[in-house]
């Protein structure tokens, strides 16, 4: 008997899949398992759907795995198309250093990547694993970019201006950005960068037209006397178009193309972070190309499942820049090459389906439900936001949002996010259909009405 065939028994035996049951008390020993309390089934799951291996029960997916699944659970393009099941596997075999050693695979996603996501005017991409090292490797590339400018002995006193409510990631770099729950962030060090007001914008639009202008003022003065205290220094400006979990605020276009017109004015790169607005969900590529926006460097992730930096414009003013110099940024990985066969199928089918215009359609659909629902229950829904399929409402307080977003769960069955003091937001995939969101806006109601809440 060879030595394989000696231990063959045992592997089998180490290899078995855990029972349901057994999930979390296994997780427990070695991780933190403090998430959702159902064991999600792989298999059964499909759509808009997670199934609990658990109890059989079937759960409305409205957060999809925090904004980053990009057509629901299964979809058919991943588990019918023989070729690209074929391309799955192989490249889920062998994990490559994308950076170093190239393959058919790569080229194909780079290339439908530019073609489906691209900016002509932001020719150069980056891939990592992660939305933070997104976002940390954008700060770099802005960083070399303002130290060539004034001389590379200033690097050490360059800064990023940013907002408040902010969340980037909890990197080095990102952790002095992000400000939102101060867990996330608290006893570890971070830099004194400046930081502004965020001029979050109230809705409905034409009630609060006075008071968004106001805030937008305030924010772009905060910032102008930023960057004149900062002494040419700034770096760069970075912003979530709308900002997640500080609460699902939506910065208008007037603020951030002040915030772009003032890089422009004091040699600072204008910098969007789009790792959950980013692939779709707003009913565009990117949420900047609604807003009339001119980036020179966007950070992405999430539905992209592929991460990384797309960069051009004003970097281009710096010939040695970071996209140009070898190993000036770069990981072993260089992104994930299964993750890159995934979304090349994935973008291909959003492609094919005209996938952003549908999701511009349904998402005016949801925004109207959404606004509806607060105006039967006003004083308790109110701030009734979203842009695409991003959406959100505000509660009375944090209790009372946590009581609804609870009921939500353990009643109906659907699954929403919290975000900033008060905030429910949904994050749909893009090919939820009419019937869901009508089922979520129902279940939404039902929750306000059994948790009795009242203005």
């Amino acid at each position: 008997m060879t030595d394989v065939a000696r231990h063959a028994p045992k592997q089998a035996q180490g290899g078995q899949e855990p029972t349901p049951q057994d999930v979390h008390r296994l997780l427990g020993r070695h991780v933190l398992a403090d998430g959702f309390d159902f064991v999600l089934d792989l298999e059964a799951s499909r759509g808009s759907w997670l199934v609990d291996s658990l109890t059989g029960h079937q759960y409305l997916d409205m957060f999809t795995f925090f904004a980053s699944l990009p057509l629901g659970v299964n979809p058919p393009v991943l588990t019918e198309d023989p070729d690209t099941v074929a391309a799955l596997r192989l490249a889920s075999i062998n994990k490559t250093a994308n950076p170093d050693t190239y393959t058919a695979a790569y080229a194909r996603f780079v290339t439908t990547f530019a073609r489906v996501l691209g900016d002509p005017a932001l020719p150069h991409l980056f891939f990592i694993d992660g939305g933070a090292l997104a976002v940390e490797n954008a700060l770099k590339a802005a960083f070399d970019w303002k130290a060539q400018r004034l001389g590379t002995d200033t690097a050490n006193h360059l800064s990023v201006l940013h907002l408040e409510n902010a969340f980037h990631g909890r990197s080095g770099y990102t952790l002095s950005l992000t400000n939102t729950d101060p867990a996330k962030t608290e006893r570890f060090p971070q830099f004194a960068w400046p930081r502004i007001p965020s001029p979050a914008q109230r809705f409905p639009l034409d009630r609060y037209t006075a008071q968004n202008a106001a805030a937008d003022a305030s924010a772009l003065a905060a910032a102008r006397t930023a960057f004149e205290q900062a002494g040419g220094t700034i770096a760069c400006f970075i912003a979530e178009p709308i900002q997640g979990e500080g609460g699902d605020n939506h910065l208008s276009a007037h603020f951030l193309k002040g915030m772009q017109e003032l890089c422009h004015e004091f040699d600072a790169l204008f910098v969007l972070d789009e790792v959950q607005t980013g692939c779709g969900s707003t009913g565009t590529a990117w949420a900047y190309q609604q807003l009339g926006l001119e980036p020179d460097l966007v950070a992405f992730g999430k539905k992209t499942q592929v991460c990384g930096v797309m960069g051009g414009r004003r970097i281009d003013e710096v010939p040695c820049n970071v996209f140009q110099v070898s190993s000036r940024i770069s990981s072993t990985w260089g992104g994930n090459l299964t993750d890159m066969v995934r979304a090349t199928a994935l973008l291909e089918a959003i492609e094919r389906e005209d996938r952003f215009s549908l999701v511009a359609r349904t998402g005016a659909y949801l925004q109207q439900q959404l606004g509806a629902l607060a105006a039967r229950h006003p004083g308790v829904l109110e701030n009734p936001r979203g842009r695409g399929v991003l959406a959100a409402v505000d509660l009375p307080d944090q209790i009372t949002r946590d009581l609804v977003l609870a009921h939500l769960y353990r009643v109906e069955r659907v699954i929403a996010l919290p975000c900033g003091e008060r905030s429910l937001r949904m994050r749909p995939a893009l090919n939820i259909s009419i019937g869901d969101v009508d089922r979520a806006i129902a279940a939404l109601d039902r929750s306000v009405l059994a948790v009795g809440a009242s203005a």
